[in-house]
């Protein structure tokens, strides 16, 4: 019995095969191996081969290169657009900065009273504070299963906007660092 047609992977027309693709993203995201393949639902081994593979197209040396890399998959809305470094990048105003705090209380009279920022209002256990046309928004919760979503930044919404997810959220990061979009 004769087979027509070609064995494999069928062809594809970019430089990383889609399951190489899932791993670069993956260790772009600072993935181990481990978590990667317990992700994925493939091997260790699977994982590490793919990452070697990728690794020897691109022409990099480590996984802290390839975290770096600036390659973007074909199948991607961001494949072919023209990255314009020379203009300066704008975020707009921001309307509202989140924090949790440990003691609430405390709060409320150190932002008012030592850095005497003028207090909005309160609700149960939120404060709202105003820090030059942007609101701080004060809720209690910097315990350690917070940790991750202790400073948000939001920008201002046009009045009367509608949307279906959260474009405002602009930044979530403990360290007060902003992050890349």
């Amino acid at each position: 019995m004769a087979v027509s047609g070609k064995r494999g992977r069928p062809r594809h027309d970019d430089l990383l095969t889609p399951a190489e693709w899932r791993i670069v993203e993956a260790v772009r995201h600072g993935m181990s191996n481990r978590t990667i393949a317990t992700r994925r639902g493939i091997s260790l081994d699977a994982v590490k081969y793919h990452l070697s593979n990728v690794l020897l197209k691109l022409d990099l040396p480590d996984r802290a290169a390839l975290k770096h890399w600036n390659g973007v998959a074909r199948s991607t809305a961001l494949f072919g657009k023209e990255m314009k470094l020379d203009e300066g990048l704008t975020l707009g105003p921001i309307g509202q900065i989140a924090r949790h705090v440990k003691d609430i209380e405390a709060s409320r009279r150190w932002y008012g009273e030592v850095l005497g920022l003028k207090h909005l209002y309160s609700f149960g256990d939120l404060a709202f504070f105003d820090c030059g046309g942007t609101r701080l928004f004060l809720s209690p919760g910097a315990g350690e299963g917070r940790a991750r979503a202790a400073r948000i930044a939001r920008r201002r919404i046009p009045t009367g906007a509608a949307y279906d997810s959260s474009p405002q959220r602009r930044h979530g990061r403990v360290d007060g660092l902003l992050q890349g979009q």
